[in-house]
């Protein structure tokens, strides 16, 4: 039995361990540092353990062109988001191209950067390219415009893996995933990427997903997000309760992406998929306005944008999925493609009417939300 190949046909690991890191710590006492930021830090993590293969490091300034431009890299693999280590223009006069950098998170060293490029780049053209508006307001603009000025280009040597791991339970590598599937005889894997809890139509949509595959990975991303999305703990204790009274457990694995959110909208979809893919998945799930934010994105760019890649190079099968809810004339969860009824009938709410009940210690209602689940949300009010 054969998974879907990594993304660039190699899954990529640069994590040193022996006699090579003991070497490479050695020689970070002279080397120059920086300190990385948590979603570098987490980049800098998936690059090591191969979600982001091919990736073996941060950018140079061909890649990060060819990306911006073409979603591609400067070999033509598909690659939609830029991943890139920025400085100051006062810390960059302390990194020389061709030197090693020693990084740090949180006080402790953590890698090197084998420094191959040191370049400028116009923020406001990324911002147009990735996230197409240069709006402050948006998470990912804001983001972008608070980094340094010069982007450092290399290869990374990944010494430590963060001691502060969150969930260690579900913190599975793509090597251990891609065992797990094995192991358990599945093929066809489709997974599913989420930053909030499961309601009726999430579930609606992974069910009808696995109908056409062997097992779903549910495969919350649990890095930095935006300060409103609800706290990580509290959405693993929903995906727990879901799963525990609504999935077939020999058919389901939960597991967590320990990435940052970007807010890229269509660009996020694809690289989401492309993630996914390196864990051993064979199909992803779209839904509507997948990694978006605001109203910055159309309900369905993220699918179109897949029409941009041919199916090869993807190597995996997105999944698109329309806007559910369930239908009271139906007498079931539907969508648009499939319920012929009027809106009266459907069961929808907002993220505002939802909160408010939340916050009340209402339910809603059992056509939106489990009540199992809706009870761990209302019992985490306050958290």
């Amino acid at each position: 039995m054969k998974l879907s190949r990594p993304h660039g046909g190699v899954l990529i690991n640069r994590q040193i361990v022996g006699i090579e890191r003991e070497r490479l710590i050695e020689s970070c006492r002279t080397m120059p540092q920086l300190h990385l930021s948590a979603r570098e830090s987490s980049d800098l993590e998936l690059i090591a353990n191969g979600a982001y293969s091919p990736l073996e490091g941060f950018l140079d300034a061909a890649d990060y062109r060819s990306v911006l431009t073409d979603m591609r890299l400067a070999n033509g693999v598909a690659w939609p988001l830029p991943i890139t280590l920025s400085v100051t223009d006062e810390e960059a006069g302390a990194f020389k191209e061709g030197e090693n950098v020693a990084l740090h998170h949180k006080g402790r060293l953590i890698g090197v950067l084998h420094l191959s490029e040191k370049y400028g780049y116009d923020k406001q053209r990324e911002a147009e390219l990735v996230y197409r508006t240069t709006d402050h307001a948006h998470p990912g603009v804001h983001a972008l415009y608070q980094q340094g000025k010069l982007l450092l280009g290399g290869r990374i040597s990944v010494l430590d893996r963060p001691h502060e791991f969150t969930f260690p339970e579900y913190r599975l590598d793509p090597l251990e995933t891609r065992a797990l599937f094995k192991e358990r005889g599945w093929r066809r894997v489709v997974a599913f990427q989420t930053r909030n809890p499961v309601h009726r139509a999430h579930e609606y949509i992974q069910k009808c997903a696995l109908e056409i595959a062997d097992g779903l990975l549910l495969h919350p991303l649990v890095g930095e997000t935006k300060s409103d999305d609800i706290p990580a703990e509290v959405r693993i204790r929903s995906y727990e309760t879901i799963l525990k009274h609504y999935y077939p457990a020999s058919r389901t694995i939960l597991a967590v992406l320990p990435a940052a959110m970007r807010y890229a909208g269509p660009r996020e979809a694809v690289f989401h998929a492309l993630i996914r893919k390196n864990y051993g998945c064979s199909h992803f799930i779209v839904g509507r306005d997948h990694a978006g934010v605001g109203n910055y994105y159309g309900s369905y760019d993220a699918h179109h944008i897949f029409d941009e890649f041919d199916v090869e190079e993807l190597g995996l099968t997105p999944l698109f999925f329309d806007h559910t809810f369930y239908c009271r004339s139906c007498g079931a969860m539907a969508s648009n493609k499939t319920c012929p009824h009027d809106t009266t009938a459907h069961v929808t709410l907002s993220g505002t009417r939802v909160r408010e009940l939340l916050e009340a210690g209402q339910l809603p209602p059992i056509e939106f939300s489990r009540p199992e689940v809706a009870q761990v949300l209302i019992d985490a009010q306050g958290v």
